[in-house]
């Protein structure tokens, strides 16, 4: 018998994964249950995973499946349990399937280079992504190392051209070079900001600078 929390967890797992295909993270799954930390969360994994009712996938972030769905649960005299629910629907497949998105090519984490253009596609794990369109491009140089992102690694971007100040972003300069940099609007001016003390900022007029997507993840490949 599941205490409250846990079925609510459970349940809120369940229905994340049959509406979007991915583990929610922690933050969510805190936030949803009304706790006060993500250390709740951690326990209350733990003693479902004990129990049998998930698993984590392993080597995967945000990778939770559902192994037994919620059991119909009521309230009585001896402890906290789940109020009834309706009947689960079919139990999830977890979340690592994969997808392919376009691969665009090399892009400047140093001076600009030009964008290229191609047919290729890229695998990418499905829990990589997170809503909207996305596209891949091969990360060249290392001006953005103190970000974490490096020479030969896979920028997984979302396509937008709308990005708030300081976040990663992908602009097309003047139509025709592509960088990946940190975005800032300054005295009427676009600043895009390296993550390697040498190198400079670069900026740019607003017209000369068009957004074209925003970091959403990375992959890198290990030789």
């Amino acid at each position: 018998m599941l205490t409250a929390k846990q079925h609510e967890l459970l349940l809120f797992v369940q229905r994340r994964l049959e509406e979007t295909g991915i583990s929610p993270s922690f933050e969510e799954m805190k936030e949803a249950l009304d706790l006060k930390s993500k250390s709740g969360v951690h326990r209350l994994i733990s003693a479902l995973e004990e129990r049998g009712f998930i698993r984590r996938l392993p080597n995967r972030a945000r990778a939770l499946e559902v192994v037994r769905p919620p059991e119909n649960q009521r309230s009585d005299s001896r402890g906290p349990v789940a109020q009834a629910v309706r009947p689960p629907r079919a139990v999830p497949q977890p979340a690592n399937d994969v997808v392919e998105i376009p691969l665009h090519g090399r892009i400047a984490a140093g001076v600009p280079i030009e964008a290229l253009e191609d047919s290729r596609m890229l695998p990418v794990p499905a829990a990589l992504l997170g809503a909207g369109e996305h596209y891949a491009l091969e990360v060249s140089g290392d001006s953005m190392v103190e970000a974490g992102i490096l020479d030969g690694d896979y920028a997984l971007v979302k396509r937008t051209d709308v990005a708030r100040d300081g976040e990663i972003v992908v602009a097309l300069i003047r139509g025709e070079e592509a960088t990946l940099k940190y975005l800032w609007r300054e005295n009427g001016m676009v600043r895009l900001d390296p993550a390697n003390a040498a190198y400079e900022a670069q900026i740019y007029p607003p017209q000369d600078v068009v957004v074209q997507g925003k970091l959403a993840g990375l992959l890198r490949r290990y030789h």
